[in-house]
């Protein structure tokens, strides 16, 4: 038991011994290390930025080598789509791309509507967009309302040239009220002038009565078919004027200001203005 122990001291002491045999090992090591070579570590000495200057120098003084020239066959230059020119100087401009419909204008559509009720007899525009002109015939209506109002009219102008020679200051005035009041339904109707001319110059009164178109376009609707009972509230022609149109087309916002109108739209404006409504 006594071996033991002094063996184990034994073992002690010496584990001691080592251990502070090591740390003056490593203080002395740390002691002897110069204290300025962490500050002076990783900067570049005299020599290094001598050899550096002259490195560049030697770099400059080198020619330059030419660039080699690329040859491209005629082929080939068309195969991929390039174009050559001419450089010249010319103002430069940011082209907008967009889609849009060409409506027409709302300010030059007029609409054939009567004032009275009667049966279409002849229809003389009996298609759709056609071009007709101001004053063209487009069909001829029978109407009893007009035809009353302008027998009264023709019966009220020979009242009052029989009563003209009349002593009687109200006998002629009284019948030129009765012809007055009939021209006047014939043109809040809207009876043609022509047609109350033609009245008041033979006195005849015809059944058929001619209606024309009120404006010079093309005719993008039509209602009036031959024996079709007609009245006032139903639209017959629609005729538009199409030398000026709309193009109404959708673009961002932050683009609205550099928009305008380039000469390919004009051109596709006037060639629909001019070839389309006729091509249908």
């Amino acid at each position: 038991m006594k071996t033991y122990r002094t063996g184990f001291l034994l073992a002690v002491i010496a584990n001691i011994v080592l251990a502070s045999v090591l740390a003056g090992v490593w203080w002395q090591s740390q002691t002897s290390r110069p204290t300025t070579s962490s500050a002076l570590e990783g900067m570049p000495t005299s020599n290094t930025r001598d050899s550096t200057q002259s490195s560049m120098a030697r770099a400059a003084a080198l020619p330059e080598m030419p660039v080699p020239a690329v040859e491209i066959s005629a082929q080939r230059l068309q195969s991929i789509g390039v174009k050559t020119g001419a450089v010249e100087r010319k103002a430069v401009a940011d082209e907008i791309r967009t889609t849009g419909n060409v409506v027409v204008d709302e300010s030059r559509v007029a609409y054939v509507q009567l004032r009275y009720s009667g049966y279409i007899q002849k229809v003389f525009v009996d298609a759709t967009y056609p071009y007709v002109r101001k004053g063209q015939p487009l069909f001829t209506i029978y109407s009893p309302d007009t035809m009353t109002t302008e027998r009264e009219y023709v019966a009220a102008k020979q009242g009052r040239e029989q009563v003209a020679q009349s002593t009687v200051p109200e006998v002629a005035s009284s019948a030129a009220a009765l012809l007055d009041a009939a021209a006047g339904r014939l043109k809040q109707w809207g009876v043609p002038q022509t047609e109350i001319a033609r009245l008041e110059s033979t006195g005849l009164v015809q059944p058929e009565i001619e209606v024309d178109s009120p404006v010079s376009g093309y005719v993008t609707e039509r209602n009036a078919l031959q024996n079709v009972s007609v009245q006032p509230e139903m639209r017959l022609y629609t005729i538009a004027d199409l030398s000026t149109v709309w193009v109404q087309a959708q673009a961002f916002q932050g683009d609205l200001g550099r928009i305008k109108i380039g000469a390919q739209a004009l051109l596709a404006v006037d060639t629909f203005a001019r070839i389309s409504p006729a091509s249908n």
